[in-house]
């Protein structure tokens, strides 16, 4: 993620604030010591003396300028996003005001990657937008291929937080996730060629690994090998090990998709060594995990048993209880496929412990039905617990079992329109002959017990229903006045002919009145720019008012955000109320090729199971048993 300088430093202005008074050079003295701050890797004691700054104030727009821009970077560092997109809009507001068409491009480009972050990414892809128009209007190249390198940003990150909804692998998700990712390619694309222009090897280095990263999710694994090897040679120009290793990383999960499992084991040994020497426990715990599976899927257990004992022990270091899980369980079955059941029992159970604490129903349910067939096979007693028992599952999962048996009992198609047309057309004889069943039928009264039941409980629906769809109505409260303190008893009520004119008045006023306030409450308070003392010196035409095609962009984008707004159904799974278990901790990686483990071990889970030696009946053809064991294995 790039965070752009600020478009002119405090430092910078210090010679042209020579003849301001002493609250103007107070800001100054106080932003400058902000900026080193700051620059030494400080900003919290950055952000203290920024806001001192502004505290003492400036009747000069292009140190104030500065400081917002300072201070957005800033808090963007330290996590608050929202005073940081609060700053970049200050900024964005005084380079409109000077006529600052660079610095407008820029503050543009910061406001469009704190959005991003956000997770507002059609307001970020406007601001991003407006950068790259105002720099190919200045024919400046360089903030251009920033700009084009953030569009990429944005709609790959969109891409990615849309496709995390489902639990799709690289190159199967829908089609809209797919198109964010396609329109990511072609900005990464575009800013790679015109890094290659200005020869900035390093700017090359940073779209490579985007570039590969997006070929990743878009399943072209071929590509996302191409574009991380050149990542990788790029890196080793810069004696870069951060990008170094996330350059093997990233390469040994595309070979893992493409089946070349030794060459992603040879990638990740690299990835454990290099985080071994950045000294980061958990990307070596990541590695180590990643190793796991790799040798897990190439069948070599004994090796996988040791990389994951190596993740488990950091994962315990490190606390991470989601990643103890993985390792459990990973364990569990490389024992159990080692046919050591005892040490895969002993790692199930762990699991089945662990995948309670954190609630995770899957992993309870997983470990459940390991720990039975592995007590199976160890001819130990079977727990009652059953993978489809209810005390499995979590209490927040419960609420999915709502239905009630004697639901199944009803025939539904009887009860809809053409069912009951079906009924009332049958021919003469059949309802003799239904009648005559039922006259000799034992259990009618039950069945017309039943039929009363289903008319009963249709009947409530149909009444709920309605009540909730009379809520639903907008009933119009006249305000009380003098000329009209009565109500309209019910639908019959027939206005008098000299007073049809006046309801209708007092209705239009009542529509004009709550339009009024509710544009009222749409309207855009002027922005209060702090720090800012009278008077000040107005650049440009001196005018705030943005030009009409950005205003209609945004006025698109907010429409959208009425969806964002909607209510969820209650017991939503992205509510507060009933929050999702972790999916992931410090020491699983983001690209565990989970699903894949899961896919190829189910096979083998399957011819792992013990099945309880039973006496076959008498007569049967054991030779026809035995014949089918080799069918099977054939």
């Amino acid at each position: 993620m790039v965070k752009m300088s600020v478009s002119a430093s405090a430092e910078n202005l210090s010679s042209d604030n020579q003849s301001s008074g002493d609250g103007g050079n107070m800001c100054l003295e106080l932003a400058l010591e902000g900026e080193r701050l700051c620059k030494a890797g400080d900003c919290r004691a950055g952000v203290a003396f920024f806001q001192a700054a502004i505290q003492a104030g400036t009747d000069d727009l292009r140190t104030l300028s500065a400081i917002y821009s300072q201070l957005g970077n800033a808090y963007f560092y330290l996590g608050d996003y929202v005073k940081a997109m609060q700053y970049h809009k200050h900024d964005l507001t005084l380079a409109r005001t000077m006529g600052d068409k660079l610095g407008e491009a820029k503050s543009s480009g910061n406001l469009g990657n704190t959005l991003k972050v956000m997770g507002k990414f059609d307001e970020a892809m406007i601001c991003c937008k407006r950068h790259l128009e105002i720099s190919q209007e200045l024919k400046d190249k360089l903030s251009e291929g920033r700009a084009l390198y953030n569009l990429g940003n944005v709609y790959h990150a969109k891409g990615k937080h849309i496709g995390r909804v489902g639990q799709q692998d690289p190159g199967e998700f829908p089609e809209d996730v797919r198109s964010c990712l396609q329109q990511a390619v072609k900005y990464y694309e575009e800013n790679l060629e015109l890094m290659r222009e200005l020869n900035e090897r390093a700017a090359q280095g940073r779209a490579c690994g985007n570039l590969g990263n997006t070929y990743y999710l878009l399943g072209n694994f071929q590509q996302a090998i191409h574009y991380h090897e050149e990542r990788l040679k790029i890196a080793r120009e810069f004696g870069d090990k951060a990008a170094e290793r996330r350059a093997n990383s990233n390469l040994g999960n595309s070979h893992i998709f493409l089946g070349e499992f030794e060459a992603a084991a040879e990638h990740y040994k690299r990835t454990l060594v290099l985080a071994q020497e950045l000294g980061d426990r958990a990307v070596e715990a990541q590695s180590c995990y990643s190793l796991g599976n790799t040798y897990t899927l190439l069948r070599d257990y004994p090796v996988a048993v040791e990389y994951h004992l190596r993740h488990l022990i950091i994962a315990q270091q490190l606390v991470d209880r989601v990643g103890e899980g993985r390792a459990c369980w990973s364990l569990g079955n490389a024992h159990s496929a080692m046919g050591n059941h005892e040490k895969a029992l002993y790692f199930a159970s762990k699991h089945l412990e662990i995948s309670k604490e954190l609630g995770d129903p899957m992993g309870q349910a997983t470990a459940q039905m390991n720990v039975s067939d592995l007590r199976k096979v160890l001819g130990l007693p079977v727990s009652d617990l059953s993978p489809d028992s209810l005390e499995l599952v979590s209490p927040g999962l419960q609420r999915y079992r709502v239905r009630r048996q004697s639901m199944e009992q009803l025939d539904l198609f009887e009860l809809t329109p053409d069912g009951k047309q079906r009924a009332n057309t049958l021919p003469s004889d059949m309802e003799a002959v239904v009648g005559a069943q039922n006259m000799t039928n034992a259990k009618s009264s039950a069945t017309e017990d039943a039929k009363a039941d289903e008319e009963s409980f249709f009947d409530l629906l149909s009444r709920f229903q309605s009540k909730r769809m009379d809520d639903q109505r907008c009933s119009l409260t006249v305000a009380e006045s003098k000329e009209n303190t009565n109500c309209v008893p019910n639908s019959n009520y027939v206005l008098p002919r000299n007073s049809s004119g006046a309801m209708q008045d007092d209705l239009l006023d009542l529509i004009a009145g709550m339009q009024s306030k509710r544009m009222d409450e749409q309207r855009v308070a002027l922005p209060h720019l702090p720090g800012l003392l009278p008077p000040a010196q107005m650049g440009g035409d001196g005018s705030t008012t943005p030009d009409d095609t950005f205003l209609e962009m945004l006025m698109r984008c907010q429409g959208s955000r009425l969806e964002d707004q909607r209510s969820s159904l209650p017991g939503d799974a992205d509510s507060d109320t009933n929050p999702r278990p972790p999916t992931r901790g410090p020491t699983v990686p983001d690209e565990d090729f989970f699903s894949l483990i899961m896919r190829l071990q189910s096979g083998r889970m399957e011819d792992q199971r013990a099945t309880v030696p039973a006496q076959p009946p008498a007569g049967e053809n054991r030779t026809n048993k035995s014949a089918g064991r080799k069918d099977k294995k054939k």
